[in-house]
């Protein structure tokens, strides 16, 4: 696809032409951009000057610290005058075209009409600031003590505007917009270069940034000697140019706007199992012990075989294995992963052969067996990846599912799978239930290895992030493990669930008060976090619980303790001893006791 929008930009032949690269974020985008750079530098002149000039902007670097279209103008002016400098051609058409860009970002500081600036019109409260910009404009003729000393700002800028530009010239904004064009076509043919702007990130910014950047493009669109190549997910452009002409839901003016920015619109297209499992392959191959050489070798034979994939022709560990590369032992168990886990990456829609997202979850398994071996829990990772697989992609209810019956298990085996996964494996028809009736754990069921038999215990610790551990005694109901679940990831919410917490039996409420608390003691402030509204929204459901929350809160530390706390807790009948505690300790602030007492004259303290 690279070459494809490289060899558009040569047969353009220096006409213009701007090509659009879309797709949804973490398809490839930023890679086409950098592989579309490099396809064009093969095809620079042999022998001679260079006739493709890169200029790269990343808007959303430039986003709360510059203005996206003054930056992208000053970028592009910057590179043509350095490159004639470079060359000893078009110094003085590169100059002028600096100057003007320089004088319209002047203006735009003034946050003036140009007209008033060079009409000499006495702007009102001129900033500070202007006098580095002024400074830079006129290349040192006027400096900042100039300016301070000067009897008016007003004059001294309208004065240098008119020094930029010729004063004998009719001024008016659209003369000077084309005066701009005009003088950055004259910079490029006199340099003899075709400018070549790759946006990138452009869907990262906010839609002010967005449409900022947008605008500046517009200005260069369409002359001799450019190319544009732009990435961006469709629809945040779409949001972005919605939010910029409010009102605005006529979906073909939206579309039409991007559009006419646009000559060829380029998709990156989606991956098949094909290229998922190559990629899948290639990254393990990139980070295992191989050298640099025999690397290259195999991502060569891998890239050769996929442009033949239509003809029927597989990437797979038999072809990795016959490239003529001895693989260690690792990285063939791995490769081994690849190919079980490639055709549910491609088909499941959470992740759809996105290739930033298949990076991710290699990275997290990556770091779970790190962490598996730091903890001496010796973990398979064919166990791992197969159960992270199902911890991001089955429904949420399930994994609870999954991780209920691990706990359930006296030996930490999930026995409840036996049957479907003999029958899925035999592919014989098989009838889950309830939360496991789902297309993707038919599929997932398939996979080796079978869990039936297998103790999931230290593959759920490593995990623990996700989902808590809980021992075998612990004996959490699938209702009680949901809700703790419930309560870890969205606390704040805890209220909601006060009901449901009441009609768990109090074993139960008990481990999930503890497990909650294990969570707080990692919290270093203590003011409102949300992990407390869900240790209230407990002791709440059982009283017997607010003995609990109350010696945690006495055991933290004095100095962590805020004064937003206290009227949260204290009309909690758990809340005196602790208040009464923190008033009388010396590691206790100033500020939190003053609230209690406070409350305390109010008589808006618990008895």
């Amino acid at each position: 696809m690279a070459d494809t929008i490289a060899e558009l930009v040569v047969r353009a032949n220096d006409r213009p032409v701007s090509i659009g690269v879309s797709g949804d974020w973490g398809a490839g985008k930023s890679s086409m951009i950098q592989l579309t750079r490099a396809s064009l530098n093969k095809r620079q002149p042999q022998n001679a000057p260079e006739k493709y000039l890169f200029v790269e902007f990343n808007a959303w670097l430039y986003q709360g610290y510059d203005d996206a279209r003054a930056a992208l103008l000053d970028v592009i002016a910057s590179k043509l005058n350095d490159e004639a400098t470079k060359r000893k051609k078009g110094i003085e058409k590169a100059g002028e075209f600096l100057r003007r860009v320089k004088w319209f970002r002047l203006t735009k500081l003034l946050a003036l009409p140009a007209a008033s600036v060079a009409l000499g019109l006495p702007p009102i409260g001129l900033p500070g600031e202007i006098a580095g910009v002024v400074r830079d404009v006129t290349d040192g003729d006027i400096t900042e003590d100039d300016l301070k000393n000067a009897g008016s700002f007003a004059s001294t800028v309208a004065a240098t505007g008119r020094a930029l530009l010729d004063p004998k010239q009719e001024f008016s904004p659209p003369k000077e917009i084309q005066a701009l064009r005009d003088s950055f076509e004259d910079a490029l043919a006199h340099i003899d270069v075709t400018l070549v702007v790759l946006i990138d990130d452009l869907d990262r910014c906010l839609p002010d940034t967005t449409i900022s950047t947008l605008e500046a493009i517009r200005l260069f669109l369409f002359l001799k000697n450019t190319a544009f190549v732009i990435a961006a997910d469709d629809g945040m452009i779409k949001h972005a140019v919605k939010k910029h002409f409010r009102g605005l839901d006529d979906e073909t003016l939206v579309t039409n706007y991007f559009d006419k920015l646009v000559q060829i619109p380029i998709r990156v297209p989606a991956l098949g199992t094909q290229e998922v499992r190559a990629y899948m392959m290639m990254l393990f191959i990139e980070n295992s012990e191989l050298g640099s050489e025999e690397k290259d070798a195999l991502r060569i034979a891998i890239a050769s075989q996929l442009r033949e994939s239509w003809k029927g022709k597989r990437v797979d560990k038999n072809y990795i294995a016959n490239c003529g590369v001895s693989l260690p032992a690792a990285l063939t168990a791995r490769l081994d992963t690849a190919e079980r886990l490639a055709p549910l990456m491609t088909t499941s829609d959470r992740i759809a052969g996105n290739p930033r997202l298949i990076k991710r979850f290699l990275n997290a398994l990556s770091i779970r067996m790190a962490i598996s071996a730091a903890q001496g829990v010796g973990v398979d990772e064919a166990v791992l990846a197969k159960l992270l697989l199902f911890e991001r992609l089955a429904p949420k209810a399930a994994y609870v599912a999954l991780t209920s019956a691990v706990n359930a298990d006296p030996d930490g085996k999930p026995r409840i799978l036996a049957e479907w996964e003999e029958a899925a494996a035999a592919g014989q028809g098989y009838e889950p239930v309830g939360v496991w009736d789902d297309v993707f754990i038919r599929e997932w069921l398939a996979l080796p290895p079978a869990f039936a038999d297998d103790d999931l215990r230290g593959a759920l610790y490593v995990g623990r992030e996700q989902a808590p551990l809980i021992t075998s005694a612990d004996r959490l109901s699938s209702e009680a493990a949901a809700l703790l679940t419930a309560l870890l990831e969205h606390p704040q919410e805890a209220e909601a669930l006060e009901s449901d917490l009441q009609a768990l039996q109090r074993p139960e409420v008990a481990i999930i008060m503890e497990r909650l608390l294990a969570r707080a003691r990692q919290e270093q402030a203590w003011g409102v976090p949300p992990i407390l509204q869900a240790c209230i929204a407990v002791a709440n459901a059982d009283p017997t619980q607010g003995a609990a929350v109350a010696g945690f809160l006495i055991e933290r530390p004095g100095k962590q303790i805020e004064p937003s706390i206290v009227p949260r807790i204290a009309s909690l009948p758990w809340a005196a001893d602790v208040l009464s505690r923190w008033k009388n300790s010396p590691d206790v602030g100033g500020p939190v006791k003053k609230v209690i007492e406070n409350r305390a004259q109010s008589g808006n303290l618990a008895e």
